[in-house]
């Protein structure tokens, strides 16, 4: 067992329901103590925001965000966060199991199969009910569990929050967007969410059905795990917010252009559209109202009196939109975004408030990924994981340490809405390695020096590529990583990994 919290106060005895005892038998004034001490659990996660998309990370954002602002103000910032996945739900499954997606061969988003060269390999559109997930775990050690907001991990009500270790489901279903109804505005249209007054806002909605149940666990630990729909398109915001956000625009500096081009280096590689300014009104006034939402939560912790033993964790799915569905936000200096497996597909803000241990307005420049969130909530709760996972406890780097040395991988083999290429990653200390699945093609880049991925250094470093390159292939049999498959039968196949 760790012993991170200090809650473990007796000795002989494995204080969560389930653990089993040594030596001792549990009495209920010993479970009384354990539990009255166990942290409470706040996990937020945006859907589509970019890592750029929070003042926080960026002086020049354009959104306002105090709320997250605040956060970081009493937290710990990361500055290499990243996602398992650049699409939403095999980052959604590794949040839940600490687990790459690969090796559930859940690396797309649960919906189609595109085609281009070759087809995108098979996958599969669930999360198995057999995964162990984190809801289960703090659930049965006694954790009041919730969900609220976009589920996408199963497509009938077989698979979703509620046969997944949820008690509550409040808006999850199979749908990765607000597609029903008004969508981002009541009437919902949403079979697991109540409509509300006419006109009301999403992500409002589910601020408050959040604060309403920790409200009612009283003194109970609670996990409560609010998956925003937001900033998803389709691209909607209050009027009120997209006025002032328009204003801000035409009154602000004006600029030489809004959009670039993405020549992907890549040999035979089509240029790619790409914003480079933050200025579109509407996804604005969507990231303004998303962070207002995360304030009513941070405040009512304060009211309720729970700040001081609540682990809040802010996140986002992947990278932020910049180069298709009306290319709302830009990643600069990240290269591409949201279905790329460049660092503007990948890299996602990450906030971590854990009172006591955190020190206040602290930054962390250790890479960490949606992996660790399993091991990490369970390491703060002195819960052993049931089985094997991908991730480390990040606890040691909540509290202060750098050190957290391993290598950190990415496999997406697949097309993707926003025109990034089947490829898998590797990113060990500072250096990036990417491996694009049509011919077998890499570039290497040192991120200390070239965050922006511009400048390959493939070619000058042979010894580095092959090092790497070996490694990530051995990482691909790990995991049983698929790989593209030939258009039709008896066509010739894609490259292949050695």
């Amino acid at each position: 067992m760790t012993a991170r919290t200090g809650w473990a106060l007796y000795a002989g005895v494995l204080c969560l329901t389930g653990c089993g005892a040594v030596g001792a038998v549990e009495t209920d004034s010993s479970r009384a103590v354990a539990r009255a001490a166990r942290p409470n659990i706040l996990v937020i996660v945006a859907d589509d925001l970019g890592h750029q998309d929070i003042g926080a990370n960026n002086a020049d954002c354009f959104y306002d965000t105090p709320s997250l602002d605040r956060l970081a103000r009493s937290g710990l910032r990361f500055t290499a966060g990243y996602s398992a996945n650049p699409v939403c739900s095999p980052t959604r499954y590794s949040l839940l199991t600490g687990k790459y997606p690969s090796r559930a061969n859940v690396t797309n988003y649960f919906s189609g199969r595109r085609k281009a060269r070759f087809a995108g390999a098979d996958f599969d559109d669930r999360m198995a009910l057999e995964e162990v997930t984190l809801a289960e775990v703090l659930r049965d050690a006694g954790y009041a569990t919730f969900f609220a907001g976009k589920w996408h991990l199963g497509p009938t009500e077989e698979y979703w929050p509620t046969r997944q270790g949820f008690n509550v489901n409040r808006g999850g279903f199979s749908r990765g967007g607000p597609y029903g109804g008004k969508k981002y505005f009541s009437p919902y249209g949403n079979p697991r969410l109540e409509d509300g007054p006419d006109g009301e806002h999403l992500p409002d909605r589910l601020a408050r059905e959040t604060l309403q149940f920790i409200t009612d666990q009283g003194e109970s630990p609670f996990f409560a795990y609010l998956c925003f729909y937001s900033v998803h398109t389709p691209l909607m915001a209050p009027q009120a917010l997209v006025d002032k956000y328009s204003e801000k625009s035409a009154n602000g500096p004006a600029v030489a252009a809004e959009f670039g081009t993405d020549e992907q280096v890549f040999e035979g590689a089509a240029e790619r559209k790409v914003r480079i300014v933050q200025n579109h009104a509407v996804y604005a006034g969507m990231v303004e109202a998303m962070d207002r939402a995360v304030g009513l939560l941070l405040d009512g912790l304060d009211e309720l009196g729970l700040a001081e033993n609540t682990l809040v964790v802010f996140t986002s799915d992947h990278g932020g939109l910049a180069t298709s569905e009306g290319h709302p936000t830009s990643n600069l200096p990240y290269r591409c975004g949201k279905g790329w497996t460049y660092e503007g597909g990948l890299r996602v803000p990450l906030l971590v408030r854990w009172p006591g241990h955190t020190e206040a307005g602290s930054q962390s420049d250790v890479p960490v990924m949606s992996i660790d969130l399993f091991p990490t909530v369970l390491d703060v709760c002195d819960i052993d994981p049931p089985g094997d996972v991908d991730g480390r406890s990040i606890a040691a780097v909540l509290e202060g340490d750098t050190a957290l040395d391993r290598d950190l991988f990415w496999h997406y083999p697949h097309y993707s809405n926003q025109g990034g290429f089947p490829s898998g990653a590797l990113r060990s200390d500072r250096w990036k390695l990417i491996e694009r699945y049509e011919d077998g093609s890499v570039q290497l880049f040192d991120l200390a020096t070239d965050v922006g991925e511009q400048r390959d250094l493939a070619l000058e470093q042979p010894q580095r590529v092959a090092a790497m390159r070996e490694r990530l292939h051995s990482w691909y049999q790990e995991v049983d990583a698929h790989f593209l498959e030939p258009l039709e039968e008896g066509s010739e196949l894609p490259w292949r990994p050695r």
